[in-house]
Order: structure tokens, then sequence, then C-alpha cells
């Protein structure tokens, strides 16, 4: 296995969480976009997996936002995905 199907399996691993609401967007939006990220977007999309699960919620909800400008440029890019314009 490659160090780059080790990461992957990693990746998919972190994007179940403990909501419902939150796997569903997770989930396609790794296999479905990440890929196509750049390095800095593919980065920020590691690091917003680190947040707990109430907070990410409460941004996906639009509840609240986080003071961390690139966990907003990852929470709109994978709302953009699934919301109608």
């Amino acid at each position: 296995m490659t160090e780059e199907n080790i990461e992957l399996k990693r990746l998919q691993w972190e994007c179940r969480r403990g909501m419902l609401e939150l796997d569903v967007l997770f989930k396609p939006f790794l296999d479905e976009a990440y890929g196509q990220l750049e390095a800095t977007d593919q980065e920020r999309f590691r690091n917003l997996l680190k947040c707990e699960d109430p907070d990410l919620f409460s941004w996906f909800m639009g509840y609240s936002v986080s003071d961390n400008a690139d966990h907003m440029r990852l929470v709109r890019m994978i709302l953009d995905r699934v919301q109608p314009k």
C-alpha cells in the first residue's frame, strides 16, 4: 500500500464522525472533491477534521462562525457543493 493510499484511508476514517449530519458532508467531499483541491486546501481540510463535532455542527448549520478563516473557507467550500445556488 502506498503512502498516498494510507493517507486516504486515514482521512476516510477521520471523516466518520459522531454525527450523521457531518458524515454526509465529509465523506462525499473527500470522495468527490478532495483529490482536485490544491495542496493548501487539502491541508485546510485535514485541519478541519481535527475540530470537535459540536463546533463543526455549529459552523455547518450556520449557528456560529469559527475564528479561523481557513476553517470557514472549507466549511463554505463543502456547503457550496451540497446547497443549491
